[in-house]
C-alpha cells in the first residue's frame, strides 16, 4: 500500500512547481496553510518559540518547514514521496535546522522517540491518514501543551468520512487513487476531543476576496491534553 501511495505522490510532485522565490511581501520563506498565495494565518498558529521542535506530516517540497527552521525552530519533515523530498533538498540545501525523512507519517510517529512542541499537516498526512490511527500517535509525540494543527479542503456536502482522491498520471494511464478523510468542522472538533485534545478549534478560512475560486480552507487545531491515548492497530 505504501509503495502505491508513494508512486502516486511522486506523480503529483512532478506536476507541481516549486514555491515562488519570494512572496508578495518580499520574503524568501513563509508559512501558508491555505491553497491560495499570500493568504490566511501563518506560523503563529503553532505557538512555537525559537529552539522549539516541529514535525511536518507530509512536508512535500519543504517550504513550511524551511520557514520554521529560519525562525530558529528544529523542523522535521516526513513525506512518502522521494520526488517531493528531492525537491525540498534541492531548494532548501542551505537551510540549517531542517531534517527530512521519507516514509509513512503514522509509522514514523509510532517509531519515534522525539517529543515535539508542534506537529502539523498542510494538505498532507492529516488529510490522507485515518484519524483513529494518526491522532493517538500525534498526541503521544507532543509535549503537554503542544499544538497539533492541520489544514485541508472542506468536505463536499454529503460526502463525509473516507473518500477517494484521484491523482492524474500519464495520458495513457488511469489516475492513482489515494484515500482521504473529510468531515465538517464540528465533527473534526469532536474527533480531536475524543482523542484527548483540548482547546480545540475548527473553522473554514474563506477564499481571498476577488478570487474566482471560492473553495475555502478547513483549519483544525488542538492542544495535547495531559493523558495518553491508546494507539489503534488498524
Amino acid at each position: 500500500m505504501t509503495d502505491t501511495r508513494s508512486a502516486a505522490w511522486d506523480e503529483y510532485a512532478r506536476t507541481k512547481p516549486q514555491r515562488r522565490t519570494t512572496n508578495a511581501r518580499g520574503e524568501t520563506t513563509w508559512f501558508n496553510w491555505t491553497q491560495y498565495a499570500d493568504h490566511g494565518p501563518g506560523a503563529e498558529v503553532l505557538a512555537l518559540e525559537p529552539g522549539g521542535t516541529a514535525l511536518d506530516l507530509g512536508c512535500g517540497a519543504g517550504g513550511n518547514a524551511a520557514h520554521l527552521a529560519g525562525l530558529g525552530v528544529r523542523a522535521v519533515g516526513i513525506d512518502l514521496s522521494p520526488e517531493q523530498l528531492a525537491k525540498a533538498r534541492e531548494r532548501w540545501a542551505d537551510v540549517d535546522g531542517m531534517e527530512l525523512h521519507q516514509g509513512d507519517a503514522p509509522a514514523y510517529l509510532r517509531e519515534s522517540r522525539t517529543v515535539f512542541d508542534a506537529i502539523y499537516s498542510v494538505f498532507g498526512a492529516g488529510w490522507f491518514s485515518a484519524p483513529g490511527l494518526l491522532l493517538p500517535v500525534v498526541h503521544a509525540n507532543l509535549r503537554p501543551g503542544g499544538v497539533f494543527a492541520m489544514s485541508q479542503r472542506p468536505p463536499i456536502e454529503g460526502c463525509y468520512g473516507c473518500q477517494a482522491s484521484y491523482i492524474p498520471r500519464g495520458p495513457d494511464e488511469d489516475p492513482a487513487v489515494v484515500k482521504r478523510w473529510d468531515h465538517e468542522p464540528d465533527v473534526w472538533a469532536l474527533i480531536l476531543k475524543e482523542h484527548g485534545y483540548v482547546d480545540v478549534s475548527a473553522s473554514v478560512i474563506a477564499a481571498p476576496p476577488g478570487s474566482r475560486r471560492t473553495t475555502g480552507t478547513l483549519l483544525v487545531r488542538g492542544v495535547r491534553g495531559g493523558h495518553e491515548q491508546p494507539v489503534a492497530s488498524d
